[in-house]
């Protein structure tokens, strides 16, 4: 059989010659819309990349002018009187120029942390158990009533205190602590019989941090990857060996964030923890005792301060050290955060 060999063989052109200048109109349009909406995108995400850093750099504007602006109001009773004294007395006498700090800010410290002591175990555990063991119905069912507790005012929580923890305390924990464990621990001796004290303070300061830090964890936990449970179940661990030691380690960071907006909440709280602590420039040594936090008094001693010289520069400078607290707090923090990550 003879197998005949063409003369010539017929090799059509690449695509890209098509494109060129004999190329029909339809692909050479087509060409042209797709490079029009690139130098779309293109635009917007210049756009939106400027906005945010815009956004970003005024916030950051924000806080220099509102430090800037404390400073300056501070600056006369800075001038007449060194800050390591302001920092240290405890005398809070302002018709005798006397504007000791000390009280205060070791109110702030002491009611937090027992609030935090009260608040974060709680919290964080409910937010594990949302995010890995409820079911999807009853989370739907939880899950709006945590976010509801987190959207109540401040004021409503303070009410409940008065109305409710503050006669608990007074009527059953006082008698039954100092009691008991007053007689041998100073921490919980009754010298304050009103039921107004720091305990009470913590209290509403736990509830009230209570639904942030639960919702923040569960967001948190359940964004970590499914496949890291279902490869450490395959491991032949338990449920609950898995959360702790898996998931739990993978959500730290995202866990100890939700700590810190937790504190920050609570130190700078104002008219709740002002309704329930007693308001007494003292620095409290039991729980029973009564505290002044630092936003309290703020709030409290506004109204009177032009009767009284630097009474206003002493607020201000009052308000400088709660801003300069809470951030040197975050900026710590941030840096736990930031190695927890790491090691993660």
């Amino acid at each position: 059989m003879e197998i005949t060999r063409p003369d010539s063989l017929k090799i059509s052109p690449p695509d890209s010659a098509v494109a060129g200048p004999l190329a029909p109109s339809g692909v050479g349009a087509a060409g042209a819309q797709r490079r029009g909406r690139g130098r779309k995108r293109a635009l917007k995400n210049n756009v939106a990349r400027r906005t945010l850093f815009t956004a970003a750099i005024l916030l950051i504007l924000l806080l220099i002018m509102i430090g800037v602006v404390l400073v300056r109001e501070a600056l006369p009773i800075l001038s007449s009187q060194s800050l390591l004294t302001l920092l240290t007395s405890s005398e809070w006498r302002p018709t005798h120029l006397a504007f000791g700090l000390l009280p205060f800010i070791a109110g702030s410290f002491i009611v937090t942390f027992f609030a935090m002591i009260l608040g974060v175990t709680p919290a964080v555990l409910s937010g594990i158990y949302l995010a890995e063991y409820t079911s999807s119905r009853r989370r739907a069912m939880v899950k709006p009533i945590v976010d509801l507790l987190a959207g109540i005012p401040s004021v409503v929580y303070g009410l409940w205190g008065v109305l409710f923890v503050v006669p608990l305390i007074r009527e059953v924990v006082a008698p039954a602590v100092g009691g008991t464990l007053g007689q041998r621990f100073p921490l919980f001796a009754v010298t304050n019989p009103s039921g107004y004290s720091v305990l009470a303070g913590a209290i509403v300061l736990a509830i009230m941090v209570f639904p942030l830090i639960v919702a923040v964890t569960d967001e948190v936990l359940r964004n970590i990857p499914q496949q890291m449970r279902e490869s450490t179940l395959a491991l032949g661990a338990t449920r609950w060996e898995t959360t702790w030691c898996v998931v739990r380690h993978a959500g730290l960071p995202g866990i100890a964030a939700a700590v810190v907006l937790g504190f920050s909440r609570a130190f700078g709280e104002t008219l709740a923890i002002m309704m329930v602590i007693g308001n007494t420039p003292i620095i409290p040594r039991s729980i029973f005792d009564a505290a002044y936090p630092l936003p309290a008094l703020i709030a409290n001693a506004y109204s009177e301060m032009m009767s009284v010289p630097q009474y206003q520069s002493a607020l201000m400078l009052a308000a400088l050290v709660l801003l300069v607290i809470v951030l040197l707090f975050n900026i710590g923090a941030r840096r736990v955060v930031v190695r927890l990550g790491a090691k993660v």
